[in-house]
């Protein structure tokens, strides 16, 4: 077998999630993860846009793709995809913030079961899942 390797100067892009409500989507990921929207995109002969969103410029930082396709849509995620994952320092008021906010927590913060990692996981409003880790300092 021979091993292929991609060059050093290849970095991860982004992620594509297709979302119902593209305005809902952007509020979620900008008002309480605290994104920006770095790229915008309208295509009507398409029928699709697609909004950008990330800690950063896309030239330099990962970001997230949402794709909304004009009208009523209901996507089966399947059970390949697992989830996105978010560094946050301060993980346990995170959550409360989100919480109050009306975010779907789906497990609270604690550490891992075998390890001293927290995570938390929430949902967005089309249910993808995603990880909270904590980053800051124990």
């Amino acid at each position: 077998m021979t091993e292929t390797t991609i060059k050093s100067e290849a970095r991860f892009l982004h992620t594509m999630i297709r979302v119902k409500n593209l305005d809902t989507s952007i509020a979620f990921y900008c008002n309480q993860l605290g994104m920006k929207e770095v790229k915008r995109s309208d295509v009507p002969e398409g029928q699709y846009t697609n909004v950008f969103v990330g800690y950063g410029p896309q030239e330099t930082h990962p970001v997230i793709e949402l794709t909304y396709n004009y009208g009523e849509h209901e996507y089966d995620k399947g059970n390949g995809f697992g989830h996105l994952a978010i560094g946050v320092s301060g993980i346990y008021d995170v959550c409360e913030r989100l919480a109050a906010a009306g975010v779907r927590i789906t497990r609270p913060p604690g550490p891992l079961k075998f390890g001293k990692t927290v995570i938390a996981f929430i949902e967005d409003p089309d249910g993808y899942k995603i990880e909270l880790v904590e980053t800051g300092e124990d």
